[in-house]
């Protein structure tokens, strides 16, 4: 058998499994910034009596976005900070579950992945608080009074 079949064979389980968790896990994430951008556009058309108040006494949309991003990142950044903080003690935890998968590897090593997952979380967040939040600084103060 060649060398190549040989190590294709006795990686294929390995590769099913990472395979299997890198979907689940683009999945959550997924799901995570349809989660807040779903909540983000739901506060916009609550608040949408407000924002046209504080459109027409003055506000600018530069503040009237400001604040909807600020609602958003106030709501994602303790569940980013619980989340960065259970990650140390689990990854501890799974590793000896995981250890056979670590080729070199020591479980708490890559810092830089959890500073980097924390990063692109952070960014999906803030991405999908932007996206709904964006129309909020064109509700028109005549209309979200009047329609009440």
């Amino acid at each position: 058998m060649p060398l190549a079949r040989e190590v294709n064979d006795s990686f294929g389980s390995t590769r099913l499994s990472a395979s299997r968790m890198g979907l689940f896990a683009g999945a959550a994430l997924l799901l995570a910034a349809l989660g807040i951008a779903g909540g983000i556009a739901f506060s916009v058309v609550q608040r949408t009596r407000e924002l046209g108040i504080r459109i027409a006494l003055g506000a600018t949309p530069g503040e009237v976005l400001q604040r909807m991003l600020r609602q958003g990142l106030r709501l994602s950044t303790p569940g980013g900070a619980l989340g960065l903080g259970l990650s140390w003690p689990l990854t501890r935890a799974l590793s000896r579950m995981l250890s056979p998968l670590l080729y070199g590897v020591a479980p708490l090593d890559p810092s830089w992945t959890f500073a980097g997952v924390a990063l692109l979380l952070s960014a999906v967040a803030l991405l999908a608080t932007w996206l709904p939040a964006r129309r909020a600084p064109h509700v028109d103060p005549v209309i979200a009074l009047r329609g009440e």
